[in-house]
């Protein structure tokens, strides 16, 4: 158990380095940038699950709130949570939730995680293009002109691959015995 929870600690840190690393691949392409985060949060909802996958996104933007430099542009601080992309950022903890919850539960396929990642992605742009709209004063079309449209083709691309990359990931972690979200769903990857 102690041995688990230890293996799992060290994963949390892992994801939530892994999702401020990729918060810095971006260019701004309006009052959003265009990250590799959305990548970050599929891999770390379908390898960690919902809590522990919670658990590193939490972890994620605490450190970000703290003033470390973790979300896009280097910028860190509580003011990015209350900025333009707050909303994105907090929506990044449903997001994740949800989709270790779906892939908790029986076999894991691609087809699977990749529905499962795409409610993710719809849940970061509602909440994100909702925030969106009320810092900014924006029509919801606005909102989601800026902060949901230019992103649909690049963040389908990347839950496909987060999806298809997932999989192959659980598949060896399982077979090579190391704890992957629940008991139940080692004996329905392998």
């Amino acid at each position: 158990m102690r041995s688990h929870q230890t293996k799992m600690m060290i994963l949390v840190a892992l994801f939530a380095a892994i999702t401020a690393v990729c918060a810095q691949i971006s260019f701004s392409i309006g009052p959003v940038p265009f990250t590799l985060q959305v990548l970050a949060i599929s891999l770390t909802g379908m390898l960690l699950g919902r809590r522990w996958g919670t658990v590193s996104v939490i972890v994620y933007l605490l450190l970000g709130v703290m003033g470390a430099p973790v979300f896009a542009g280097y910028q860190g601080g509580l003011q990015a949570i209350a900025g333009k992309t707050g909303g994105y950022l907090l929506a990044f903890i449903p997001a994740v939730y949800v989709i270790g919850l779906i892939l908790e539960r029986g076999k894991i396929s691609v087809w699977k995680a990749f529905l499962a990642n795409l409610l993710g992605l719809l849940i970061i742009y509602a909440i994100g293009a909702s925030h969106l709209k009320l810092i900014l004063n924006l029509s919801w079309e606005q909102a989601f002109l800026f902060g949901v449209m230019p992103f649909i083709i690049p963040d389908l691309i990347k839950i496909v691959f987060a999806s298809s990359l997932g999989v192959i990931i659980l598949k060896r972690l399982v077979s090579a015995g190391f704890p992957v979200q629940t008991k139940h769903m080692q004996k329905n990857t392998a």
